[in-house]
């Protein structure tokens, strides 16, 4: 008499299959944990860039002599305008302007010394986190 085909897994196959599988999810499951972790993370940030890159394409819309008077009115670069978000907004915009001194015409190598006529330096930030910034410079 011969044998017929093997129909189904041995005992021991199947608990080998469980103990593999008990091994391998763990650590996938932890994979995938941090992905969302990171995945949240990086929605954060994404929102952070657009409210600060849309603060500065309302800035550089808005009429030079207008940011010029603001720079005025702030007199320094450390100074926030009054084209930052009022006070207790989340996640508040800090919008600096400033003259720049591109050519160090004084010769200080400070640039926010002696500023080129029509050339003012944008900052927009989140306030308490100052890596969180975009900045350029407009002229007239």
């Amino acid at each position: 008499m011969t044998r017929g085909r093997q129909r189904g897994f041995l005992y021991v196959e199947v608990l080998v299959a469980v103990l593999v599988l008990a091994l391998c999810l763990p650590p996938a499951l932890a994979a995938l944990s941090s992905a969302t972790r990171a995945a949240a993370a990086e929605r954060v940030a994404n929102g952070r860039r657009f409210r600060l890159n849309g603060m500065m394409e309302q800035l550089l819309a808005t009429p030079h002599a207008a940011l010029d008077a603001a720079a005025s009115a702030a007199g320094a670069a450390t100074v926030p305008t009054s084209y930052s978000d009022a006070a207790g907004t989340p996640q508040r915009r800090l919008v600096f302007i400033a003259r720049y001194d591109a050519d160090n015409a004084d010769g200080d190598g400070n640039g926010f010394t002696g500023g080129d006529s029509g050339l003012l330096w944008l900052r927009v930030s989140i306030e308490g986190q100052p890596a969180s910034a975009v900045e350029t410079l407009a002229a007239s």
